[in-house]
């Protein structure tokens, strides 16, 4: 059950100090000469004020770009082979938005539906989220259209709301690990009513449900040649994406040892899907296009009973030639099957 405190901006700072003392790196958003990144931060003043968003996402405290999955020395008589071990840090994510810290979910069905990934797993559980609610929204953001909200506290561990005084915050602490953060510092937690908060308008572009029960009977439409057309298959839009969790198995080798690496990929990449004999079965970019609709709006609700998006609009903010997602699926919304 959420209990729910306030806390002062001069009580943060120590909340910051116990954090650092009790061996946890803190994590936050930071202004970076005009651009929000996550970056390690030691007290509050570092943390980016006004933010929107961060242009990448979180997901690399869990999923990194490259990681190793084991490394090999090839010997006269033997291959010594070992695997690696994961590196786990103590983390704290503080300040990412509600939307990005409901994503982890998404990637925790992924890396667990069927044998559950050490490598996730032993970052997942080293890491702990406090979302910050938002105060602000842009053209491209659409969390209400799939199930959030800029106060939604689904993924976060501890949840703040700014205080309208600007003295601090209200603070929702929601899980086991929220509450251990609590525990460092519990002097710093005061006990208070829900107080008023006014969250970001985000108004519902599209229904989901109809969109996703809709999108079988849409694989052939030409919609998505239409929406293709100026699409360049660069892949940023999978990159910044904090579900998007397509990975491929990498060698870098010689002729006498080589590591195998796990490393970040896209759907929309021309050779994602190319076979060995050279057949592609996605050789057109309307129909890579459409299968980063479909991953994320009808294939991840039937396996996962969730969707691959959280309506963060990064994308939206990240492609080269302006394809706006949330309009592209209002219009697919709208379209007759």
């Amino acid at each position: 059950m959420a209990e729910t405190y306030t806390i002062s901006n001069e009580a943060l700072d120590r909340l910051f100090q116990a954090m650092a003392q009790d061996g946890r790196r803190i994590l936050a958003p930071v202004d970076a000469d005009g651009r929000i990144e996550l970056q390690l931060v030691a007290r509050p003043a570092d943390v980016a004020q006004g933010y929107l968003q961060t242009i990448l996402s979180a997901k690399e405290t869990v999923f990194p770009k490259v990681e190793r999955l084991l490394s090999y020395e090839l010997e006269p008589s033997k291959v010594d082979l070992k695997d690696a071990t994961p590196q786990a840090l103590p983390t704290v994510l503080f300040g990412i938005r509600p939307c990005e810290a409901s994503a982890f979910a998404a990637l925790d069905a992924v890396f667990n539906w069927d044998t559950r990934d050490a490598f996730f797993n032993a970052r997942w559980q080293n890491l702990a989220v406090i979302g910050m609610a938002c105060t602000q929204s842009d053209a491209a953001c659409f969390c209400t259209s799939v199930g959030g909200a800029p106060d939604s506290t689904k993924g976060s561990d501890i949840l703040l709301k700014p205080l309208a005084d600007a003295s601090g915050y209200q603070a929702e602490v929601l899980t086991d690990k929220g509450r251990a953060i609590q525990a460092l510092v519990p002097e710093c937690f005061l006990s208070s009513e829900p107080s008023p908060f006014s969250p970001a308008v985000v108004e519902s572009a599209f229904d989901q449900p109809a969109l996703t029960a809709k999108l079988p009977g849409l694989f052939d439409n030409e919609l998505w040649v239409d929406q293709s057309l100026r699409c360049i298959g660069c892949g940023a839009c999978a990159f910044v994406c904090p579900t998007c969790v397509c990975f491929d198995i990498q060698e870098e080798a010689d002729a006498k040892k080589g590591e195998r690496l796990r490393c970040w990929d896209s759907c929309g990449f021309s050779m994602f899907t190319l076979h060995a004999s050279g057949h592609n079965p996605r050789e057109k970019q309307s129909q890579r296009w459409r299968q980063r609709v479909y991953h994320k709006f009808s294939y991840y609700p039937q396996r996962y009973g969730m969707l691959g998006c959280v309506g963060c609009g990064k994308c939206t903010r990240a492609c080269p030639v302006d394809m706006n997602l949330k309009e592209h699926l209002k219009d697919a919304a709208e379209v007759q099957a």
